[in-house]
């Protein structure tokens, strides 16, 4: 795709949903020619994010905690606790499917009764699901995981020509204890490979806030800083920064 200039609306300035002390702004896209796989694909390499139809990137002024990550399928090595969960979950078997079901919603509305009531996704509605993880312009594929006979979790996650983006994993808070988000990053990793994609984007790391940290113990992964994605290869590259550079 040539690169010409996008046509972007800015929010007005809000509290921050990640970090209750910053304040939030928002590019969003306002120019329907990148509304394809591969045109957001383009944006996903310049740090924007989809939910539903909207297409986003963070532009705060006062802040650059929000930075995109992906993964490298083929580089991915599990840590010894991510090799505890494969193992925990040996029992789980996974399937692809590109369209909508009921069961899906049925469950996403228990996981966001039980886990995320505190939220702002609270009280869950079939609208809002539709319109927080569909499009008309893209649809997602669903990665279903079964206890037996059980649908447990979902996954829904954007294929792309050259990237898988997962949009969100929602599951049976009975099976909490088997760590299923990071079942299900990891099984999006091995669907990357499969499927011959480069990438899996994960959305915006956010150092400094608890919901949005998990992300960087999926190693080797890369992050979009000032407009170039640094690779980070061993936790100590964060760790050693942080021991050099105390707040």
């Amino acid at each position: 795709m040539n690169p010409t200039p996008l046509r972007v609306g800015i929010t007005p300035a809000h509290t921050c949903s990640y970090l209750p002390e910053q304040y939030e702004q928002l590019i969003v896209l306002m120019d329907d020619n990148y509304r394809t796989a591969s045109g957001y694909e383009a944006l996903l390499q310049a740090g924007f994010r989809r939910s539903g139809n909207d297409i986003y990137r963070p532009h705060c002024t006062q802040c650059s905690a929000c930075q995109s990550l992906r993964i490298k399928a083929a580089e991915f090595a599990p840590s010894r606790k991510q090799r505890r969960v494969l193992h925990k979950n040996s029992d789980i078997s996974w399937q692809l499917n590109d369209t909508d079901k009921p069961a899906y919603y049925a469950l996403y509305e228990r996981y966001i009764q039980q886990r995320h009531f505190d939220g702002s996704m609270y009280p869950p509605s079939y609208s809002q699901y539709k319109q927080f993880l569909f499009s008309d312009w893209l649809n997602p594929v669903f990665l279903e995981f079964y206890q037996r006979d059980k649908l447990i979790a979902v996954a829904v996650t954007d294929a792309l020509p050259d990237s898988l983006s997962a949009m969100y994993t929602f599951y049976d808070p009975e099976f909490e204890a088997r760590s299923l988000g990071t079942y299900a990053i990891l099984t999006q990793l091995q669907l990357a490979l499969h499927m011959g994609r480069t990438y899996l984007y994960l959305g915006y790391q956010v150092d400094n806030c608890k919901k949005m940290n998990y992300k960087s113990s999926y190693l080797p992964h890369e992050r979009l800083e000032n407009k170039v994605w640094k690779k980070y290869t061993i936790p100590t590259d964060r760790t050693l920064h942080n021991q050099l550079n105390p707040a």
